[in-house]
């Protein structure tokens, strides 16, 4: 029997909603704030979308936390 093995690639978890929340910010509050779209604030907190990594230090520089307190790179198997 042939099996596929599926690749699962590198990603960036974050917890930028509850870093918003804890804020009582709105996710407009938030893009505004860092100048992108509530859309792109609405697919990270998914992690649908992994930042770039200007943006991944402005959130934190927002928020007055390291990088890494928010995001957290994912290595994928292969």
């Amino acid at each position: 029997m042939l099996t596929l093995k599926k690749e699962v690639e590198d990603y960036v978890e974050n917890k930028v909603y509850e870093y918003r929340v804890l804020k009582r910010m709105t996710q407009k509050d938030l893009a505004d704030a860092v100048g992108v779209s509530k859309q792109t604030i609405f697919v990270m907190e998914k992690n649908n979308y992994s930042p770039s990594l200007i943006l991944a230090f402005r959130i934190a520089d927002f928020f007055d936390v390291d990088v890494n307190d928010i995001f957290t790179y994912v290595k994928g198997s292969d």
